[in-house]
């Protein structure tokens, strides 16, 4: 009888009130946004925040992008290419963001199923031994900073982007995105090429020298480049839309001249690495396929002008940047039979440079080879358990 009393509210009442709710939060939006702008004058604020808003409400609806564009942020060092960002603080917001997305996905919507495979139990292996080896380091302090500032932070995205990376379409977000981070990246290096910014050696681009980047080494910009350059690649030679055709054309030319512009030795051979792996979905004959290889080989080297590089240049024979290297790697090398269970601890090569190199020079100097460092930094257990990591992702990869 109560229920048959109470007055029956109409449909129409009930979509007024919602009508002003939504009036209501949008005015309140518009308010906050109208104060913050008088204290901030310019157009970086009402920008920023309609960025961020879009990215927020796509990440909730695709727990993908925000983890892709903090590995962005994070591997090519966007903010660091372009200074303006750096305020922003954006690969924090993006890794608290992505933990965020992926609490509301597992927990709570359980739109998500965690999952493990072979590869994520070698990766745990690894981390175990390289965060182990904190204990025994020469410099746990040192090794602490690292695996807590970088370490801890790609096994936890790396995790993530497993579980978030479900479908081909994401898949195809995750080459959009990476194409043109590294075309952005890569304009950046064309621009101080041609300017004159930052050059090492009086040829070699970098960016963010100045500011001790990480692109700030003409090796590690190379390295950076390569990653986005297999993605663009991907979208020429794959069975994509025009728009991604265009995309991926538009930024493999462009990265390929970030690289060339580096003028890496090690950059070029992954380059070339690169190319082979695209070109053998292509090629049927392996034969044709290494002839055109070497000569391309042979043509980028000539373009990237190697051969008048101050160290590395032609007819120097072993020259002073390959002799350094055959030294540092023979550092590397005692310091794993020095501590061949643990090694010296990550992010501590350079500590330990001056001891265990057969020729001190008075300064140390960086490992340049990522094996050579993880046999030193990790032992003889880290490099066997990274290289089954690698070899049983490759196999995954070609089946």
């Amino acid at each position: 009888m109560t229920d048959l009393a109470r007055p029956q509210r109409k449909p129409e009442e009930e979509a007024g009130e919602g009508h002003w709710l939504d009036i209501t939060i949008a005015l309140v939006a518009v308010g906050v946004l109208f104060y913050v702008w008088l204290s901030h004058p310019g157009i970086e604020v009402p920008v920023a925040v309609a960025i961020g808003v879009v990215t927020v409400v796509l990440s909730f609806k695709r727990p993908a992008v925000p983890c892709v564009l903090f590995v962005i942020f994070s591997f090519l060092r966007v903010h660091e290419a372009f200074p303006s960002l750096t305020p922003w603080r954006i690969p924090q917001l993006l890794a608290q963001l992505s933990l965020v997305v992926m609490c509301w996905h597992l927990l709570i919507s359980r739109s998500l199923k965690p999952f493990w495979t072979r590869e994520l139990s070698l990766f745990a292996g690894f981390f175990a031994l390289a965060t182990l080896g904190i204990l025994t380091s020469t410099s746990w302090e040192s090794s602490y900073n690292q695996w807590s500032d970088v370490f801890l932070k790609i096994a936890i995205m790396a995790l993530l982007l497993t579980w978030v990376t479900r479908t081909p379409g994401d898949f195809h977000l995750v080459a959009r995105l990476l194409t043109v981070g590294g075309t952005a990246v890569a304009l950046v290096a064309i621009y101080n090429k041609l300017n004159g910014i930052g050059l090492v050696e009086g040829t070699r681009v970098t960016i963010g020298r100045a500011t001790g980047s990480v692109l700030g080494d003409p090796n590690d910009l190379a390295l950076a480049l390569l990653f986005p350059l297999s993605f663009a690649g991907a979208l020429v030679i794959g069975r994509v839309n025009v728009f991604d055709r265009v995309l991926g054309l538009a930024g493999s030319g462009t990265i390929l001249l970030g690289i060339l512009a580096t003028q890496s030795r090690g950059g070029l051979l992954g380059l070339a690495a690169v190319c082979a792996v695209l070109a053998s979905r292509l090629i049927r004959s392996k034969v044709f396929m290494v002839t055109i290889g070497v000569v391309a080989v042979l043509g980028l080297f000539s373009v990237a002008d190697i051969s008048d590089r101050s160290s590395g240049g032609a007819g120097q024979g072993i020259d002073e940047s390959s002799q350094g290297r055959l030294i540092a790697w023979h550092t590397a090398w005692n310091m794993a039979v020095g501590h061949p269970l643990t090694g010296v601890g990550i992010s501590n090569f350079a500590a330990n440079y001056w001891e265990y190199t057969p020729e001190w020079d008075g300064k140390a100097h960086a490992v340049h080879s990522s094996w050579f460092g993880i046999l030193a930094e990790t032992g003889f257990p880290g490099l066997f358990v990274f290289s089954a990591l690698l070899i049983s992702t490759a196999l995954t990869s070609w089946r």
